[in-house]
């Protein structure tokens, strides 16, 4: 015996310290390394230096925990090759909500001309989308809680590609008014790709990929407009639905690669479904798994709205509704008014301009040209200038202060258009101002999943897109009927609304940068950071987080 423990004491003890930030607590942080001290066991350890990012040696991964979680895993595993494949399979989702969005402007003014429509029915095509999106959003974030995130996003991806298709073969305007409102019920639960995405990404990777995700929207609204470009002159719009769905299918057959969340798994209760969902992701990417035991975490009741409103997260949530309401109502306000600047020449231009006494022919209507099809393309490209801007900033200034920075970049480039400008120096404000409001969009769907628990995530993101979707509802009526009495309150209230939103972006409670995602309701936030592998007895380690 004596001899055994000889032997033990002359084998080498490892000591891991990484160069990089911990995603451990802050008082790891602080000492940048993590020690185990046995009795009887020397305290000289021979240190290992391990680069930022960089995977723990399958031999030692894990080496002092018994126990783990999810968060662990996934942070052992790192980002590798199962997580460029999920990149691309959301994009795809990302690509194909993008197209079913842009296709209303194609599609209105050329139904507006061919079944003789009047202005207030072509309106109603674009509005019932949106309806329809807002009616459902909630409703894919409950099932998405209550059943699963792949189950839910599997759904409605197959119902928006079944509508997408049959609304090419509608033969009246009644009908493809209904079908469209149907394809828009199921748009709404494609922003649950994201909270699949981001469930599956490690804290350093997370902000940039779900900001690099958006790029996928912006190639969907460019490759929409130049499908329309070559397929209305011959073929005709229904022929461009049905191409415009293709994304949809190669995601409705791919995404049976998905697996369900391992987070989600946990929570249920389904442990084995977990740890074979994390055993293929670390397969695939090449890297070992921790050792130990997973944890169960406490089951609880999923999906409930009332969760949204625990005092914890009373006043997260309602201030991201109005965050995600005035990113959309302002986003798709500049969409429209970009349109009636561009034809005016200027703002004194339609401030000063007198209307004809006689009225208008509600059925007059024009056909998009190719040049209206390139000013739909370049006013597109301005979004890449924010996902760029964006990345650079939302992971040295935070969640909260870059959502608050591109509104008030916003509300100034609207207030000066208020100034007589010339065309070069209006069409400068406009995209300056569209690339910040776009860009404060995507910090709203890294900060949204972040921050809510995995029991109630799919469905605050739910909620707060159902917000957005009544943003896109109101927004016509001030950037197209208020902008007809007065351009300068149109402006103002664009800019004002921007201005609140940015107020309530500084004042969210909880700042998610450099935090883990938080796996349960019932426990404070962060503390999976904080108070992970506290839980062999008998073991006495230098961090200092609270045991339980």
């Amino acid at each position: 015996m004596e001899e055994d423990l000889f032997q033990l004491r002359q084998l080498p003890v490892v000591k891991f310290r990484r160069t990089g930030e911990s995603t451990r607590s802050e008082d790891d942080t602080a000492s940048g390394e993590h020690e185990v001290q046995i009795e009887g066991v020397r305290a000289g350890l021979e240190a290992v230096e391990l680069d930022d990012g960089a995977a723990v040696p399958k031999e030692f991964a894990n080496p002092t925990d018994d126990t783990f979680m999810v968060e662990d895993a996934v942070e052992a595993i790192g980002f590798g090759k199962f997580q460029w494949k999920l990149s691309v399979l959301t994009g795809l989702a990302w690509m194909a909500d993008a197209m079913e969005m842009m296709i209303l402007s194609i599609l209105a003014p050329q139904l507006h001309c061919e079944w003789r429509l009047p202005s207030w029915q072509v309106a109603l095509l674009t509005s019932v989308v949106f309806v329809g999106m807002m009616s459902s959003s909630t409703l894919w974030g409950n099932i998405s809680d209550q059943y699963g995130r792949k189950t839910g996003l599997k759904i409605s991806v197959l119902w928006t590609l079944y509508y997408g298709i049959l609304s090419a073969f509608a033969p009246v305007y009644s009908w493809i008014l209904v079908l469209r409102g149907l394809v828009g019920f199921g748009i709404g639960g494609v922003p649950q790709s994201v909270t699949l995405y981001a469930e599956f990404l490690p804290m350093k990777a997370r902000a940039k990929c779900i900001l690099l995700i958006e790029i996928f929207w912006a190639i969907g609204t460019v490759f929409e407009v130049i499908l329309a470009v070559f397929v209305m002159p011959s073929l005709g719009w229904r022929w461009l639905l049905i191409l415009s769905a293709v994304p949809l299918l190669l995601f409705a057959v791919l995404c049976f690669w998905l697996p369900e969340s391992a987070r989600y798994d946990v929570l249920s209760g389904n442990q084995e479904k977990a740890i074979a969902t994390l055993k293929r992701i670390a397969t695939e990417n090449g890297a070992p798994m921790p050792l130990g035991k997973l944890i169960i975490s406490r089951q609880e009741d999923r999906g409930k709205m009332r969760d949204l409103f625990t005092p914890h997260f009373r006043w997260t949530t309602l201030l991201l509704w109005f965050i995600w309401f005035s990113n959309a109502f302002s986003y798709y306000g500049l969409v429209l008014l970009t349109t009636e600047l561009f034809q005016a020449g200027d703002v004194c231009s339609i401030s000063s301009r007198k209307k004809a006494v006689e009225a208008k022919c509600s059925l007059a209507c024009e056909y998009l040209s190719e040049e209206d099809y390139m000013d739909l393309l370049w006013t597109t490209l301005s979004e890449f200038p924010g996902v760029l801007v964006t990345l650079w900033i939302i992971d040295r200034l935070g969640r909260k202060k870059t959502m608050a920075l591109c509104f008030i970049i916003f509300s100034f480039c609207s207030l000066l258009l208020f100034i007589c400008v010339g065309r070069n120096v209006l069409t400068l404000l406009l995209f300056i101002a569209r690339a910040f409001i776009s860009g404060g969009f995507q910090a709203a769907y890294v900060y949204t999943p972040e921050v809510y628990p995995t029991a109630t995530r799919a469905l605050g993101l739910g909620t707060c897109s159902g917000m957005a979707r009544v943003g896109a509802l109101i927004t016509p009526f001030i950037a197209q009927v208020m902008l007809e009495s007065s351009v300068y309150l149109t402006l103002a209230v664009y800019s004002g609304c921007c201005l609140l939103a940015a107020v309530a972006s500084y004042f969210l409670p909880i700042e998610t940068k450099g935090r883990g995602l938080q796996e349960s309701s019932h426990r404070e936030w962060g503390q999976e950071m904080v108070g992970r592998g506290m839980h062999g007895p008998g073991v006495t380690r230098s961090n200092s987080g609270s045991q339980e």
